[in-house]
Parts: C-alpha cells; sequence; structure tokens
C-alpha cells in the first residue's frame, strides 16, 4: 500500500481570545481563554489528531468541520478540506496540544491507496486508547479503543460491511454518504485485536472493489421471465 500522509496547512494560536469572539464561539470564559486553530488537507486525519492530543493537554475540542467537497476545492491555500479548534485556559497546554496534534499527523494517522491506475484513498486507521473528542462520539470511555474507517461511498459500504463480519465488534457509528468529502465510512468499538482484524478485513474489501469494480454486473444463473 502507498501511504498518503497529511499536510497541515495552518497552526495559530490565539492567546487570549477577544470576548466578543470567544462569546460568538461560544467558549466558556472560565476555561477557554487561548484558543489553537488548525487546517489540514486530509479531514479525517485532523479528527483523529485532534482527539490525539486531549490526552496530552488540557484542553478541549470546541469545533471540527469539514469543508464541502474537499481540498482539491479549497476556498484559498491555507484552507484544505477542514479545520479544527482547541482550547484550553493556559495558553502553554493549547501550545502543547498542538504539538501533539502535528506529531500524530506526521507519524501516526493517514491515508491510504493502493498501486496501479487511479485506486481509491481510504482511512483504515484503529486507535487503542480514545481521548475526550472521538470517545463520546463513539460511545466508550475515553481510554478506550476504536477503529476509524474511511472509504468512497460504494467501497466503505461494501468494506463496513466485511469488516463487521470479520471479527465480533460494534458499528458505533455509521457516516453515510455523502460526507462534506463524498465519503462515508463507520466507527467500530470492541477489543482491539478484534479492531485490528476488522481493520484489515476492512481494507481487503476495499481493495476487492478497486479490482473489481463491477463484479456483480453480470448476466444472473437464474433470469426471471
Amino acid at each position: 500500500m502507498i501511504d498518503l500522509w497529511p499536510k497541515l496547512l495552518a497552526c495559530r494560536q490565539l492567546d487570549l481570545v477577544d470576548a466578543q469572539l470567544a462569546e460568538a464561539l461560544k467558549l466558556d470564559p472560565s476555561k477557554h481563554r487561548s484558543v489553537g486553530l488548525v487546517t489540514c488537507d486530509q479531514d479525517d486525519s485532523l479528527y483523529v489528531a485532534l482527539d490525539h492530543c486531549t490526552k496530552f493537554a488540557n484542553v478541549e475540542v470546541l469545533f471540527g468541520q469539514s469543508f464541502y467537497a474537499g481540498s482539491k476545492v479549497a476556498s484559498g491555500p491555507f484552507s484544505g478540506e477542514v479545520m479544527g479548534i482547541v482550547a484550553g485556559t493556559d495558553p502553554d497546554e493549547v501550545a502543547e496540544a498542538l504539538w501533539a496534534l502535528r506529531t500524530c499527523l506526521k507519524e501516526e494517522v493517514r491515508f491510504q491507496t493502493f498501486e496501479g491506475d487511479n485506486p481509491p484513498a481510504f482511512l483504515a486507521h484503529v486507535i487503542a486508547e480514545t481521548g475526550t473528542y472521538l470517545s463520546p462520539q463513539a460511545g466508550v470511555k475515553a481510554g478506550e479503543a476504536m477503529a476509524y474507517l474511511i472509504a468512497p461511498p460504494l467501497e466503505a459500504t461494501v468494506a463496513v460491511d466485511a469488516a463487521l463480519k470479520a471479527a465480533p465488534v460494534k458499528l458505533a457509528k455509521w457516516i453515510p454518504p455523502p460526507s462534506e468529502t463524498n465519503f462515508a465510512g463507520a466507527f467500530l468499538t470492541g477489543a482491539l485485536a478484534d479492531l485490528n482484524a476488522a481493520r484489515d478485513a476492512f481494507i481487503e474489501a476495499v481493495e476487492a472493489v478497486a479490482k473489481a469494480p463491477l463484479q456483480a454486473s453480470r448476466r444472473p444463473d437464474r433470469l426471471r421471465r
């Protein structure tokens, strides 16, 4: 497989947010005085990284939103396809969170693809211990495991089915097509070993669709009269 590493496009920190902007952003002034803002060219990779940074600093993820259609039609050179905001009381905590986020994007989470002619890109990532951002979305406690699976719509649907059949895991969240970036996918929960098996089955199914996209477009063995 080929790794498609994400690119952090912009990363800025406001040590003390203006009171009017803080109100517009719905910040809690007792604990959200400093914020960090980031953009990235891979939305799902950034969501994993936002969750990751909550394990290393006393911050909350206040905003995470994909932009429509994806990074190839971004509104500006540093927009990418997603923006995230983390907030805390201490600027040093926000700085620590941003560094952890950057490290995650450089070393841990990425989209992948296959060799060949125009294969699909996908993300199949198992988080051994979730932070405070993704755990409530998956319906688990912070520190529990989850699998984050994303692919183009048809590939994702087929591959999530394969993942659920490969191991005793739970479909914690279905991400229906189209997402803002025209993908689909799921969050799975369960034992770490089972999630790894489900992830592998997901990847195999995405590849199978890529190799034979029209497999079911054939004359049935028996035709209705």
